[in-house]
């Protein structure tokens, strides 16, 4: 292929790439209710650059980081997704590079001789490589140690002297509900790794200048997400999260009059993680009486089938007119959500059906379920515009197909809005009839957050300049 075909086959590739990014960017907005970008500007606008991303949810991972990038991104993809064909010129017209893992080809480990030189050349030609080094998606609060793939290719590619120097940047993703559809993600980009230090020792010890570029990596990764080192505290923090983190974000926002946009919901998290790390190390009995607390009052809330939401909102006793508001916005909202759910039900219903049945682990779930509703929302939205057009005409079909995705997303928040009114509901109807189980439920709230508020005042003594 002579200079000039091969330019236009790139040109040809990166249209077919923006297309699919400006697909993806439509469906990651469909699908979350805010994708937080944090420091994208640290990926330069040009030259070579190698992104090292966690791997928290499957094909969702490289959505996310493609759409926050200007740049075309070419994944490292396991050569298993090649095997069919179609998929095949898919990723290929995307970019992808397949490499050969053990577990999946354990014949064929010879021919990642091929996707080094696949890295090489895309990095030659000043372009950006998105890989994984953990190898594999898991579904844990941390980062698993991660392979030397990434590693090695920047320093044989800085070592070779292939080209404009290399820029090597940490990436982290981070959800707050993996599994549920229209929840937050953060995509942060950590600060560059410098390369030339580990080029000049691989020169001399290559194996050591690996390992030690690895490990620099790993804490480049670490940094950008909430990293649980032991997996057995993941559950404890969790549970302190779901009860505690709101009280914390309604402190800061009423002591130092932040917006929510201004807390960093991840240092909250880290801080949370850290101070229980404290606390295990100089008062483990304490940790223990809180998490004994937790799951009392988890257990409260399981067994009345309530939410801490509701709890919460009967201990603040919010003022009438808020409560009035709210309950007149629900009653004009009625007609909305009714209309989004009988246009949007079924394809929301099916992709949620077929995920549960269909998806092997948990981080399989959002993928497969992103995927059915990629193709379940327009089948439907096309079969019931056409409707329309047929009994009422072109314009009344256009109007209604640019109602289809606002109304399904209004319902979606209509939906949540009613299942909280219904636990509160469910409160005061049992403070009606069982005012003693209810009061247990808000002394319990009220004891372990006074609990948790001294734990707190105890961590930010004890670690003078640490801060929430």
């Amino acid at each position: 292929m002579t200079l000039r075909a091969e330019a236009r086959a790139h040109e040809r590739m990166d249209r077919f790439y923006s297309s699919v990014r400006a697909l993806g960017r439509f469906w990651i907005w469909f699908f979350f209710k805010d994708v937080a970008v944090v420091r994208a500007d640290r990926v330069p606008p040009g030259g070579p650059v190698l992104l090292c991303i966690n791997h928290p949810n499957n094909l969702i991972d490289s959505l996310l980081v493609g759409g926050a990038l200007p740049r075309k991104v070419h994944y490292l993809a396991t050569a298993a997704l090649f095997r069919n064909p179609l998929v095949a010129r898919f990723l290929a017209a995307c970019g992808a590079i397949p490499v050969y893992r053990k577990q999946d080809e354990p014949t064929r480990m010879d021919r990642n001789v091929e996707a080094f030189a696949a890295c090489f050349r895309t990095l030659e030609a000043g372009r950006v490589i998105g890989i994984y080094p953990e190898g594999t998606t898991h579904a844990e609060s941390r980062v698993q140690r991660i392979k030397t793939g990434a590693a090695r290719i920047a320093l044989e590619y800085e070592t070779g002297g292939r080209g404009a120097p290399l820029t090597v940047i940490p990436v982290g993703l981070a959800f707050d509900a993996r599994k549920s559809f229209r929840s937050r993600v953060r995509v942060s980009f950590g600060e560059p790794i410098a390369v030339a230090p580990y080029a000049a020792l691989h020169r001399q010890e290559p194996l050591r200048a690996v390992d030690a570029l690895t490990t620099a990596i790993q804490e480049g990764m670490q940094a950008e997400v909430l990293h649980v080192a032991r997996p057995e505290r993941q559950e404890l923090l969790r549970a302190l999260e779901q009860v505690y983190r709101g009280d914390l974000i309604r402190e800061l926002e009423e002591e130092r009059g932040l917006g929510g946009r201004q807390i960093d919901p991840l240092r909250l998290s880290r801080t949370i993680a850290d101070a229980v790390a404290h606390f295990e190390e100089r008062e483990p009995e304490r940790v223990a009486r809180i998490w004994e607390g937790l799951q009392h009052y988890r257990g409260l809330l399981a067994a009345y089938r309530v939410r801490d939401q509701a709890v919460r909102a009967l201990a603040e006793r919010r003022p009438a007119r808020a409560r009035m508001r709210q309950s007149w916005e629900a009653l004009v909202g009625l007609p909305l959500f009714a209309y989004g759910v009988v246009v949007n039900g079924l394809p929301y219903l099916l992709p949620r059906f077929l995920a549960r049945r269909t998806a092997r682990k948990e981080t399989d779930y959002a993928t497969t379920r992103l995927l059915a509703s990629v193709v379940a929302f327009p089948l439907f939205w096309a079969l019931e515009t056409w409707v329309v057009w047929r009994l009422a005409g072109l314009g009344w079909a256009l109007a209604f197909a640019v109602s289809l995705p606002v109304s399904g997303l209004l319902a979606y928040r209509y939906l949540g809005g009613v299942g909280r009114l219904r636990s509160r509901l469910r409160l005061g109807w049992l403070s009606l009839r069982h005012r003693q189980l209810a009061g247990r439920l808000l002394a319990g709230r009220q004891a372990l957050v006074a609990e948790l508020e001294r734990a707190k005042d105890d961590y930010l003594r004890a670690t003078r300049g640490s801060s929430f």
